[in-house]
């Protein structure tokens, strides 16, 4: 027997059943993998306040440590790359990526291949031992980082070698390694701190984003329109096409049948003219045919832009208060339409909003809108 509502319609209960399902697959594929990044998020977290190397990970490697060096970590199957021509590579970042992007098993365009061997990740330095010899990478003389987005190399430029060089490494090994060697730069500024503050802010931002489950339909919540083909957007065009054919026909001129043309012109013209009737007053004899226009469709009012910015000013640079990826180098003309700090362009980090309502570049700085009430959320793009 057919299951039915209150109302008897079992095309209804029909409706909430699909409907119902098709919004809890939503919510639930959703939430799998804002659970997946929310694990992610809080092992890097508890990685940055727990690990800090051992001497004892040295014990056997070709390479002395010096006093007070311990070791992060270790790779045999690194492979040393170099590029001849390059242009400046940017300062070294305490940026963490807790979402890596997907990565191919190859080089860029004028990166070679000169070495291969055994990655070693400390304190103080980047270490490879490969078979032409020893290539060390400190943090203190380190001028340039840049990890590449699209492939496993990383690049480093330092103060006593003029060619840059870095690391090709397995696709696999690549997100752990520029975590540690972010933790392990970090240490040696003395800045472990800012590291797990930006994880605290990635978990919070995380959390407020948590997909919530549907409320469930029912059948008598169906409307009509559900029975049509392509449901409102159906009606919708079946209205448009009820409403634009009669215009058209209404605008187009009549038609002309044939040899009407030639019977009007061969009809004589009355040679007498009628009197009128003195009591009666003169009327035209024919009016005048009225002019239409085609009326121009009135656009439809939209959402105001501030709505769709969530709370943030107007601006050409489409940045928001909303969601997407931080602003780490903003237009030069952002201060023309956000109220920036004094000494805005000093600033190491991404863009965000203090709470007297100024905009910084201290985003993930463990001084973040200091001075300004502190931070307050992150500015988007």
């Amino acid at each position: 027997m057919a299951m039915t509502d209150s109302t008897g319609s079992t095309w209804r209960y029909r409706w909430a059943h699909r409907q119902n399902d098709r919004r809890l697959r939503t919510f639930r594929a959703a939430d799998e993998a804002w659970r997946r990044r929310d694990d992610e998020l809080r092992r890097l977290r508890t990685l940055a306040v727990s690990l800090h190397g051992s001497t004892e990970a040295g014990a056997g490697l070709p390479m002395e440590l010096t006093p007070g060096e311990v070791v992060f970590w270790t790779l045999p199957a690194a492979q040393l790359v170099e590029v001849r021509h390059s242009a400046v590579l940017p300062a070294p970042e305490l940026a963490v990526e807790p979402d890596p992007p997907m990565l191919r098993p190859r080089r860029p365009e004028g990166v070679r291949v000169v070495d291969a061997g055994l990655a070693v990740l400390t304190n103080r330095r980047l270490v490879l031992l490969g078979g032409r010899g020893r290539r060390d990478w400190a943090y203190g003389r380190m001028t340039g980082l840049s990890h590449d987005p699209g492939t496993p190399v990383t690049l480093i430029q330092v103060l006593d070698r003029r060619r840059t060089s870095g690391l090709l490494l397995p696709t696999g090994a690549v997100a752990d390694f520029r975590f540690k060697l972010t933790l392990a730069f970090a240490d040696a500024i003395e800045q472990r701190a800012a590291v797990v503050a930006q994880l605290d802010e990635l978990i919070g931002e995380h959390g407020a984003a948590r997909p919530t489950r549907p409320a469930v339909l029912t059948p008598a919540q169906a409307r009509v329109t559900a029975r049509v083909p392509g449901g409102r957007r159906g009606v919708a065009v079946g209205a448009a096409v009820a409403l634009i054919v009669p215009a058209m026909l209404f605008e187009s001129d009549p038609p002309v049948r044939p040899g009407s043309e030639r019977a009007s012109a061969a009809t004589p013209a009355s040679t007498t003219a009628p009197v009128p009737s003195p009591a009666a007053p003169a009327v035209p004899a024919t009016s005048p045919k009225p002019h239409r226009t085609r009326a121009t469709p009135t656009a439809a009012p939209s959402r105001p832009v501030a709505e769709s910015r969530c709370g943030a000013p107007d601006n050409p640079y489409g940045y928001d208060f909303c969601g997407g990826q931080r602003i780490r180098t903003p237009d030069r003309g952002v201060c023309d339409w956000f109220d920036c700090v004094p000494d805005f362009w000093s600033g190491r980090g991404w863009l965000v909003q203090c709470h007297d309502g100024t905009v910084s570049l201290t985003g993930g700085q463990r001084d973040s809108c200091t001075g300004h009430r502190g931070f307050r959320r992150t500015v988007w793009t």
